[in-house]
């Protein structure tokens, strides 16, 4: 039986930096501004001793004083969109502290994905990503001590998930003094994508109207071994975990999608790539800011049929091709033209009679390793769909083993009704299964 999650909001209040913006505007590129306007959420939830001891004053005093220092680093987090740059006039960050009477093993125990909602600090009226806050934090206290709850919403406008790792890795380590590093972190801007032309200001990326549901999948480490040794073949021997586990999850969305329809459609995935992982550090510091990636496509006609091993292979050369263009534009110093050339060929597979996956993967990406000065994390999970209910997409996190992997994913309703029944994602994934602390 799940358990009522009923938070009671202390206070909301904004955090400045705690010295000044070194610069005045930092440009926005092309791709920041191609990208839909929206905020995304991530949840932290610890256990600790000292949660039991400390007063829940001093813990918010901490987070607050911790991430003022971590604004000074970050500081365009702090400013507000104007047209296509970000005025960083130091207008600050949104924290807001709430508290609850439930124990966080119960609500573990019996989590549901929609009531992470009320954990992430909520997006008031006037609240928008593509102006300010660009950054909104807040901590839930659970009763008796038994945790807290640490969630970040922050403007994809100016982020993606390895900066959004940066930016927790930095303020938990302020906070508990782990800090060594006092530099101010690089912001892309426009240096691997063109700047964002004026007009693009005024210019919105819309999202589907169809209303969809969440859900979270988890696939063992036994399990994710047996399904990559289902997904080799010739020319793939060693599937990748992240090849695998898509390629199944394509194979079942499409499956219940066409259940759904009067007649089968087009289908294509679309996979980000982290350019800080594929491009030179002399050329992308591993640790800048911004929405630092590339993509490929996966296109299946109407008529085909989706096939593990198939899929497999294609994501392994569509891949390999990226690497490769990549590599060729960094040595003749045309990496930004061949992004741009990339960018543009995409943009034609948008169409409205094509269903598309957008899919993305945390992997290998030590979100398990953020540290308040409460060890690290009983679990982390993804609030995102909370916010935005028709954006249709998969993202594959790490559990906290290290060995498997959570799949959250968000496809309309009526397909979701379908897929998580499929016979076939069942046999290697767990639909919600509780966590124990």
């Amino acid at each position: 039986m799940e358990m009522d999650l009923e938070i009671e909001v202390m206070g909301r209040e904004v955090i400045k930096p705690a010295t000044p913006s070194p610069h005045n505007h930092i440009q926005l590129s092309l791709l920041d501004m191609s990208i839909p306007a929206m905020y995304f959420s991530t949840i932290f939830l610890y256990k600790s001793e000292d949660l039991v001891t400390a007063s829940r004053e001093v813990i918010s005093k901490k987070l607050k004083s911790s991430l003022s220092e971590t604004l000074s680093r970050l500081y365009p987090l702090a400013g507000e969109i104007e047209g296509v740059s970000i005025n960083c006039n130091d207008k600050g960050a949104v924290f807001t502290e709430a508290r609850t009477n439930l124990l966080l093993p119960e609500f573990l125990k019996t989590l549901n994905v929609d009531s992470l909602a009320e954990l992430r600090p909520k997006v008031e009226d006037g609240d928008s990503p593509s102006a300010w806050p660009l950054l909104s934090v807040g901590v839930t206290f659970f009763g008796s001590g038994s945790g807290v709850a640490v969630s970040v919403n922050v403007s994809h406008r100016i982020c993606d998930a390895a900066s959004l790792l940066t930016l927790v890795t930095d303020w938990s380590e302020t906070m508990a003094n782990k800090k060594s590093n006092v530099g101010i972190h690089q912001f892309a801007e426009a240096t691997i994508y063109p700047p964002a032309p004026p007009h693009m200001a005024s210019q919105s990326r819309t999202t589907n109207s169809i209303k969809c549901a969440m859900n979270r999948f988890v696939f063992e480490s036994s399990k994710i071994a047996e399904l990559k040794r289902k997904a080799a073949s010739e020319s793939v021997k060693m599937p990748t975990r992240v090849e695998a586990i898509t390629s199944l999850i394509w194979k079942c969305v499409t499956k219940a999608s066409r259940s759904n329809l009067m007649g089968p459609r087009s289908a294509v995935m679309y996979v980000a790539v982290d350019l800080r992982l594929k491009v030179p550090s002399s050329v992308l510091s591993p640790d800048a800011i911004g929405n630092l990636q590339t993509a490929f496509f996966l296109k299946k006609d109407a008529e085909s049929e989706v096939e593990i091993q198939e899929t497999v292979a294609a994501f392994r050369t569509a891949k390999e091709e990226v690497d490769k263009m990549l590599k060729d534009n960094v040595q003749s110093n045309t990496l930004g033209q061949g992004l741009l050339n990339m960018m543009g060929s995409q943009a034609s597979v948008f169409k409205p009679d094509i269903d598309i996956y957008t899919t993305s993967s945390w992997l290998g990406k030590p979100f398990y390793g953020v540290d308040f000065g409460w060890g690290s994390p009983v679990w982390m999970g993804s609030a995102t769909h909370t916010v935005y209910d028709k954006l249709v997409y998969v993202s594959l996190m790490d559990s906290k083993d290290g060995e498997g992997v959570e799949a959250w994913i968000n496809i309309p309703a009526e397909v979701m009704s379908v897929f998580v029944h499929d016979q076939e994602l069942l046999a290697y994934a767990v639909l919600n299964p509780p966590i124990t602390i």
